[in-house]
């Protein structure tokens, strides 16, 4: 299937990037954000920044570009971890390209990673890139990250099911929603009883355009086990929006220390409290 979206600007880095793996050079395509290209629109409940489009460059993706895949073994990280791997996992990865490959065909279908990044292409690079996040070491957070690639690419499943309703990216979007509610539960538990911190991921958006830091990851992580996480029953429910409500409290029960926090997540957070809390009273 074609995707009829129009491009913003993109330009092909003027150094190559050699692959950690297979020793494969490509040029990475970086995206122009000059010249009205970017037009900050609303913040959704998410904490994502959305833009609006313009005449000259139509729609913007800048999401679709934060992954760095190798279009030979299908390697992928984002640019800051891309060549940071440690030796003894490299054999790993190399073992494991034809699994990758035919992982992100059987869903998306072929795939050309040297044209330039589609929707299709950044959700496909942010697969892969989970896929990747196993073979780090803790001390590179991969837990968070998969959090984050997880949201993001639910983002991302969200916009192409906007243009194309009838071909399920929807269905999509929610697997990759309790994807990312599972990841960011297990990193709050992580940061917690210290088996595995977010030192290693140096932004922790859940967007580009804003770090909202261990506070964003409290209000996303309860937001996202109030919206997808999946309970069994009626007493499963209730022990997940418990758990909800206690993290998300610590964002705007610290008294003076709150008030230096960002409006959004105040806002949002004493938001989601009450909702959790009238469901939990009913």
């Amino acid at each position: 299937m074609s995707e009829d979206i129009k491009q913003a600007v993109t330009f092909l880095s003027k150094t190559e990037t050699e692959c950690p793996v297979c020793g494969n050079k490509f040029k990475k395509e970086e995206m122009m954000t000059g010249s009205g290209r970017l037009n900050a629109g609303d913040l959704t409940v998410e904490l994502r920044r959305l833009y609006i489009p313009s005449k000259k460059y139509g729609e913007v993706h800048p999401l679709i570009y934060y992954i760095m895949t190798c279009p030979q073994c299908y390697y992928s990280a984002s640019s800051s971890d891309f060549s940071d791997i440690k030796p003894q996992l490299i054999m790993k990865l190399k073992e494991t390209t034809k699994e990758r490959i035919s992982s992100v065909e059987s869903v998306f279908g072929a795939i050309d990673f040297m044209a330039k990044r589609t929707l299709i292409g950044g959700i496909a690079s942010y697969y892969l890139a989970l896929m990747t996040l196993d073979s780090f070491s803790k001390d590179m957070s991969p837990t968070i990250k998969g959090g984050i690639y997880s949201l993001r690419s639910a983002w991302l499943c969200n916009d192409l099911h906007a243009k194309y309703p009838s071909e399920n990216y929807d269905y999509m979007a929610d697997i990759f929603y309790r994807k990312a509610a599972f990841y960011y539960i297990k990193a709050i538990e992580g940061e917690q009883n210290g088996s595995e911190g977010m030192g290693g991921a140096k932004n922790l958006g859940p967007d580009l355009d804003k770090n909202y830091g261990y506070d964003g990851v409290l209000y996303i992580g309860a937001y996202l086990q109030y919206k997808y996480a999946t309970d069994e029953n009626e007493e499963d429910r209730k022990v997940s929006l418990a758990n909800a409500k206690r993290i998300v409290a610590r964002i705007f029960g610290m008294g003076k220390a709150s008030k230096n926090k960002p409006a959004a997540i105040l806002d949002n957070a004493k938001s989601l409290f009450d909702k959790i809390k009238n469901e939990l009273k009913e």
